[in-house]
């Protein structure tokens, strides 16, 4: 599987930005898809996952109610609408897809995720 992350940029606190990523190959072997974000000298954190089948979501608390993950299987592309931006949500943010045996619940785990896409920079100024 082939992950491109796109839609990073530059924000005021409070706007919003979209993130994408396209996912190719073996897009029907796809769990769930999720993303995480990493900021300078933190370690990379689980924000939100969905199970590609059904869509069930699962989010950290600093952005629920903020963020809102979603997918359009008819495209392979996962989006990430980020809206009432922080700037504790300054990080890349990566993309990632689950191949592994179905659950009931997305995962949250980067080990379990075994393709990422390049990661994309999202800043937001106060």
């Amino acid at each position: 599987v082939q992950l491109q992350a796109s839609g990073g940029g530059l924000v005021q606190t409070g706007g919003s930005l979209r993130l994408s990523c396209a996912a190719s190959g073996r897009t029907k072997s796809i769990f769930g898809m999720g993303w995480f974000r990493q900021a300078p000298g933190k370690d990379r954190e689980f924000v939100a996952a969905i199970i590609w089948s059904g869509g069930r979501t699962l989010y950290i608390h600093a952005v629920r109610g903020r963020f809102t993950i979603s997918r359009d299987d008819t495209e392979n592309t996962l989006y990430l609408q980020m809206d009432s931006l922080k700037s504790e949500d300054t990080a890349v943010y990566y993309c990632a897809a689950d191949l592994r045996a179905p659950g009931p619940v997305p995962r949250v785990s980067s080990t379990s995720y075994d393709y990422w896409g390049q990661g994309t920079q999202v800043t937001v100024s106060s």
